[in-house]
């Protein structure tokens, strides 16, 4: 199982962008959590998705970029 977490909507175009940016930073292994038929994870992440979860709890909300990722990973 992965420690992160992907939290994100279907037909999300920040959500493409942030797949991109994870892609663009080499990013290990995610899991994804889609929050459209959820409503307690459309409650907490509705209005901010994506926001990537590490396991620690930690979450980086949207906008991101390759070198803010590549931060959040090494702090893990």
């Amino acid at each position: 199982m992965s420690d992160f977490i992907l939290f994100q909507r279907d037909d999300c175009h920040l959500c493409d962008l942030a797949l991109e940016v994870l892609a663009e930073a080499s990013f290990p292994e995610f899991a994804s959590a889609w929050i459209d038929e959820d409503d307690m994870l459309e409650a907490r992440y509705g209005a901010r998705v994506p926001v990537l979860r590490r396991g620690d709890g930690a979450e980086l909300d949207w906008p991101f970029d390759a070198e803010g990722v590549r931060a959040f990973i090494a702090v893990e």
